[in-house]
């Protein structure tokens, strides 16, 4: 990602009464490709597929991921009621999938209103799509398996499908060998430092997990081992974290002893909590895949804005 300074200034200034020029149609290509390649495998595997939670009286906290940017989080009142814009669906996957299908995926819009310094990362937008997963009864190692795959067989289907795409796009792309490699944070911390996660997606020339990061009260921790089960996937190139998934709480005792700890209010999660103290709230694993900044890296974008038709940098509201 070069020339973020100039390329801000051009999806910023640029105007869409005019015509998408060729680079723009060729990303758009082959975005739909990776998207039909992945949604043919999770269906195959015979997933279900639901549509997304716009609006609601509950979202993922965001608390305290050690990524946590958020400057803003969207509220409004509907039927005089306050509910929040999405920023994830964990907390509905978790109930999904403990009274519902035990495997689903979900095509679901987030809105984070990040810090406006983060418009030069090149990697950030404040509206954006996960494609998340979730399995009932999952390990880890089952959503590195499926994710994997997921990446390999959509890299492989832009490079056999879509060689003039890449062509115009100048973009050279290899279909990156699994299993990928697995780290543990604390690893990568005491060879890089707090940077860790810059520099490795910067070094790597194939995707990487990254296990044990202290993260959110839903995310499972083995106390006894002193490990988190959760974990991210770092793209290489220096496109950075693409996927953040864990294994997940589910006893009651152990949710409300961690709320607790994050000084979160109990009561926007009663009904998650409730399901625990049931008995009802399943084990299982899951993870959301950013699918905008896969594309980026696919493509070999200047900045994650390009991969979208209405950019959504960080600190510009666009006209549309």
């Amino acid at each position: 990602m070069m020339g973020l300074t100039g390329e801000i200034g051009l999806l910023k200034n640029s105007s869409l009464r005019e015509s998408m020029d060729e680079r723009k149609l060729t990303i758009f290509r082959i975005q739909t490709r990776i998207l039909k390649t992945m949604i043919e495998i999770l269906l195959s595997k015979g997933f279900y597929w639901f549509l997304p939670v716009i609006l609601s009286k509950v979202t993922d906290p965001l608390w305290p991921d050690p990524d946590f940017s958020i400057e803003k989080r969207i509220e409004i009142e509907i039927y005089g009621e306050k509910v929040r814009a999405m920023q994830s669906m964990i907390v509905h996957k978790r109930v999904l999938v403990s009274l519902g299908p035990e495997k689903f995926f979900i095509l679901s819009p987030n809105i984070r209103i990040e810090k406006r310094d983060r418009a030069r990362t090149g990697k950030h937008l404040y509206e954006f799509t996960q494609l998340e997963v979730e399995i009932a009864h999952g390990k880890m190692e089952d959503v590195f398996r499926l994710y994997e795959e997921l990446i390999a067989e959509s890299i492989r289907a832009v490079k056999s499908d879509l060689k003039e795409e890449l062509e115009i796009l100048n973009r050279s792309l290899e279909v990156p060998e699994t299993p990928f490699k697995v780290y543990k944070r604390r690893e990568l911390e005491e060879k890089y430092g707090s940077e860790w996660g810059s520099k490795i997606a910067s070094e790597s020339r194939n995707p990487i997990w990254v296990t044990d990061i202290p993260r959110e009260f839903y995310d499972y921790e083995d106390e006894e081992a002193g490990e988190w089960r959760n974990f991210d996937l770092i793209l290489p190139e220096g496109f950075g974290e693409v996927i953040s998934g864990a294994e997940r709480e589910y006893e009651y005792d152990k949710l409300i002893r961690k709320i607790e700890r994050d000084k979160i209010d109990k009561q926007q999660y009663r009904f998650l909590l409730d399901l625990a103290r049931e008995g009802k709230l399943k084990p299982s694993a899951g993870a959301g895949l950013g699918v905008e900044r896969f594309v980026a890296y696919v493509v070999g974008a200047r900045h994650i804005a390009e991969v979208q038709p209405f950019p959504r940098i960080p600190g510009i509201v666009p006209e549309v």
